[in-house]
């Protein structure tokens, strides 16, 4: 499927806007101090390894959504959950094909932002995207938050919703900027409890079969009055949105440990583990539940388990959820934090945003910002077409993506890197198309004022950065530009 590309013996690369440095210093990938070390020029602390990254990729994809999807897709297949799950799976994998192309290519803060800049070679188009992916961060940070304060914490404590919402992005904003080591050591803790209730779903209804209940007969089982292929194509599409998540682990590629060699497995160890789990807990809901029953239940893992016969107790599951949704929300703004900073970096946001703690080497400016706007956002309410439209956005993010890896093969860096076949982003975007054309006027509406919003913000950023100072870190560490020149202490 893939070959590392072999570097450039030479480069007839033409100068780029300034923030968009030749790939040396900070960006190759020899194993030298300089490329992958923290000794390089990036500002930020090289603290990732591989197995924090895969754990960082599998909390973001595995989450709070997979403790609902069941009953939603079940109302779509009846009992072929896996199919959808399955077909999900493959779509996201030629996305993130590219992405695990760009990002050992390009590994810089900013992710599709710093891709899209690069393609195209416009500055709107790159504040766009990345706005986009701000978007989608900060609005999904505000939904977690006020799901964490709702029915899930309610069960053990009875709270104001929206204060409480407040005080826990308040929280995720602490553990964000004390450093994404610390960060990710808790999203491991987080992603094992995470995954272990979908395990023992797993088990339960494997305990089920064994003492002769269940019906293994139902997950071939589609409803009488479908068509199993359509069937599965419109289920497919709400099953991808499980899968989403993968693409914040771009707006790390700074803090990754040799990302060439690390990226790539990291990724698609991740999505493919995700994958398995899902089928898994598909194939279990399918057997211990006929179809309608799952389709009609608002906690549909909840009903597996207790059709298992298995004791579980029923707080255990509020417990879960909860870690998930908290491990969501600091993974989804570690990466809205990390695409502020890039931009910045890249004179597309303010300078200051790009201001980074002396100590921690955490981008503190970009912190506060995205989780007050966060926290804004819990006091909209209903944010349920924000959502959609969040999702929206990023197949547009995708697009720009797949398409970036097309343009960029002809710029050539000095470093190995990751590379997929051509056929893999061309079917990217037309994955990405077939989902976009199933979103409703309403959605599609949303969007387009939101894009508008981004370019006004985008054209009053310049206005009041024009020719401005660059701002590189906070307290003292310089100054520099993406390709990073300011202190860089291990």
């Amino acid at each position: 499927m893939t070959t590392p590309a072999r570097p450039a013996a030479a480069s007839s690369e033409p100068a780029r806007p300034e923030g968009s440095t030749r790939d040396s210093g900070s960006t190759r990938d020899s194993g030298t101090p300089g490329a992958d070390g923290a000794a390089g020029g990036s500002k930020l602390k090289q603290a990732i390894t591989g197995p924090l990254l895969y754990l960082f990729i599998l909390g973001d994809v595995l989450g709070a959504g997979i403790y609902a999807l069941m009953g939603t897709l079940s109302a779509e297949v009846g009992g072929a959950l896996w199919a959808p799950l399955l077909l999900a799976l493959l779509l996201a994998l030629l996305t993130a094909g590219s992405y695990a192309e760009l990002v050992t290519k390009y590994p810089k803060a900013g992710g599709a932002a710093i891709f899209a800049e690069r393609a195209f070679r416009q500055p709107v188009v790159s504040f766009l995207v990345g706005f986009s992916m701000l978007a989608a961060g900060v609005v999904s940070a505000a939904g977690l938050s006020l799901a964490f304060a709702g029915d899930y914490l309610s069960t053990f404590v009875d709270l104001p919703t929206v204060p409480t919402a407040i005080a826990f992005l308040a929280l995720v904003a602490c553990l964000n900027a004390r450093g994404i080591s610390e960060s990710l050591k808790g999203n491991v803790v987080m992603t094992v409890i995470e995954v272990s209730g979908l395990v023992i779903v797993i088990v339960v209804v494997a305990v089920m079969l064994g003492s002769g209940g269940g019906d293994v007969g139902r997950v071939g089982e589609f409803p009488a009055d479908a068509d199993p292929a359509i069937a599965t194509l419109g289920a497919a599409i709400i099953a991808y949105y499980s899968f989403v998540g993968f693409e914040t682990s771009a707006n790390i590629a700074e803090e990754v440990r040799e990302p060439r060699r690390v990226y790539p497995r990291a990724l698609f160890g991740a999505l493919a583990t995700a994958g398995v789990v899902y089928v898994l807990v598909g194939l279990a809901s399918a057997i211990a539940l006929p179809a309608d029953e799952l389709s009609g239940s608002t906690g549909p893992l909840l009903d597996v388990v207790a059709a298992s016969g298995v004791a579980v107790p029923s707080w255990l599951f509020s417990l879960i959820a909860l870690i998930a949704v908290a491990n969501g929300a600091l993974l989804t703004m570690i990466m809205s934090s990390r695409v502020t900073y890039g931009m910045a970096e890249q004179g597309l946001l303010p300078r200051p945003l790009g201001a980074v703690l002396e100590k921690r080497r955490t981008p503190w400016a970009a912190i506060l910002v995205t989780t007050a706007v966060a926290m804004g956002l819990t006091l909209v309410g209903d944010i349920g077409t924000l959502a959609e439209t969040v999702v929206l956005l990023l197949l547009f993010v995708f697009i720009s993506t797949n398409v970036a890896v097309l343009v960029l093969r002809k710029d050539r860096v000095e470093h190995e890197h990751f590379r997929v076949w051509t056929a893999v982003p061309v079917l990217g975007v037309a994955s990405c198309v077939l989902l976009l054309t199933q979103q409703s006027a309403q959605v599609w509406l949303f969007g387009a004022i939101m894009l508008a919003a981004g370019v006004v913000l985008y054209l009053l950023a310049k206005l009041g950065s024009r020719r401005g100072p660059k701002v590189g870190s906070g307290a003292g560490t310089g100054t520099g530009t993406s390709s990073g020149t300011g202190a860089d202490r291990a």
